[in-house]
């Protein structure tokens, strides 16, 4: 027989989770974003993501900090996407403000364009390179949490970090 505590208790996890999608769901969108280039395929990402941590709601619950376990889902799922041989879409690169519709005009145009530019070369970078760069500079992480989310040491967030600021300079010099 089944109690009012037992039934309480139940959705208890499930009420816990909506209040976390609620929280955090944008901002691991807007993560997926950045490290895919496309906001269409972030979307899809984390709605992956959030689908396989609502079946291990109950233990992921327990973990110190749930949203590093599924910032780490997300960045599995999209290089998992990027390895099928299947993958033959290009991603293109779309103003989320909707700088396209608009013309360009002093300095907001340059700003933008610059902008594009920088994603464009980031969008180039090797997958850890690039998740590194999106979780340091634009979602604002140390380097334990970022080596926590993608499983590896604080030096190697580092090395990766370096290398891909120097990737980006002598591309950026390059392309002067």
């Amino acid at each position: 027989m089944v109690t009012g505590a037992q039934v309480a208790g139940e959705r208890a996890p499930e009420e816990d989770f909506a209040r976390f999608v609620a929280q955090r769901g944008p901002a691991l969108v807007r993560f997926a974003a950045r490290l895919t280039n496309d906001p269409y395929r972030a979307e899809d990402l984390v709605q992956e993501a959030l689908a396989k941590t609502y079946q291990r709601w109950r233990r992921i619950r327990r973990v110190d900090r749930p949203e590093v376990y599924v910032r780490r889902m997300v960045v599995n799922a999209a290089n998992s996407w990027w390895r099928r041989r299947s993958n033959t879409e290009v991603p293109v690169a779309m103003p989320a403000d909707g700088a396209a519709d608009r013309p360009a005009s002093g300095d907001v145009g340059t700003e933008h364009a610059e902008r594009d530019a920088l994603w464009a070369l980031i969008t180039q970078l090797p997958a850890r390179q690039r998740a590194v760069l999106v979780l340091r500079y634009y979602e604002d992480h140390d380097d334990a949490t970022i080596a926590e989310i993608l499983r590896c040491s604080p030096v190697t967030v580092r090395t990766h970090a370096r290398r891909a600021l120097e990737t980006l300079r002598k591309r950026g010099i390059d392309d002067d």
